[in-house]
């Protein structure tokens, strides 16, 4: 790679990192060490692609539909199932906001199917229309838009009066 791609690679990278993390915690629900490495592997896959990426309208976008992807892929490992614990660890900023709530969120997002769990993030973290978070995905709207109300039921299923309370405090 050449010296002039390669430092806008960096500048890119270093840029995007905290969004990235960020987006990779909650779609791991609070693993932060997996949530890590999914942001390296998507950063390793960008720097191979750079070129390309560098020349599309919204490299922050590809990077998160690679992130997703990447996210999705691993899911579908076996392997990815496994958790060693199920007590969260401290997220950066955790003294930002209530933490009580931040730790229900995450256990209800950690309850939903990975790609539920993806929609949720895409349509309402990242604040991406249907249309983005199917191209994201490789499904229709249609298959979003169901993900979406069978995601969002079963978060007020899990968090029930919860929430209520929560955002009342």
């Amino acid at each position: 790679m050449r010296q002039g791609r390669a430092d806008e690679y960096a500048e890119f990278a270093v840029a995007r990192a905290g969004h990235l993390y960020r987006s990779a915690c909650l779609l791991t629900a609070g693993d932060t060490h997996l949530a890590e490495d999914l942001v390296q592997e998507t950063f390793g896959r960008l720097y191979v692609r750079w070129g390309h990426v560098s020349r599309v309208g919204n490299p922050a976008g590809y990077a998160q539909t690679v992130l997703t992807r990447t996210f999705l892929a691993h899911q579908r490992r076996r392997s990815s199932r496994e958790r060693a614990t199920d007590v969260f660890p401290d997220l950066p900023g955790a003294g930002d906001g209530d933490a009580s709530l931040r730790l229900t969120l995450l256990d209800a997002l950690a309850r939903l199917p990975a790609k539920d769990r993806a929609v949720v993030v895409l349509r309402y973290w990242e604040d991406r229309s249907v249309e983005e978070t199917a191209d994201v995905m490789n499904v229709s709207s249609a298959a979003v838009r169901t993900r979406c109300s069978r995601a969002l039921g079963r978060l007020r299923e899990l968090l029930g009066e919860d929430l209520a309370e929560y955002a009342g405090s």
